[in-house]
């Protein structure tokens, strides 16, 4: 029934997605191992100023597809509130 109302994801659009993210993957600079210990770092130094939820921190790298590289850092933290001093 949905199938006839969203339609239905072509296995080669599948496997093109899937291809995508291992890609992606393959591409990165930086091991899971460095941005746990990055994340555990800006954890330390942001804590200081701001309350954060660690829990709901994201950071990744993503690497640009020209240029390989090159890349960029994204780090989303959650505030909970500002530090007062």
């Amino acid at each position: 029934m949905f199938e006839k109302l969203f339609g239905r994801k072509k296995s080669s659009a599948v496997a093109k997605d899937r291809l995508k993210l291992v890609l992606i993957h393959d591409r990165r600079l930086i091991s899971n191992t460095v941005l746990n210990e990055m994340k555990d770092e800006l954890i330390k130094v942001i804590s200081k100023y701001i309350k954060i939820e660690q829990e709901e921190i994201n950071i990744q790298f993503d690497v640009e597809t020209e240029n390989r590289n090159r890349g960029a850092l994204i780090v989303n933290v959650p505030v909970k509130d500002i530090l007062k001093k």
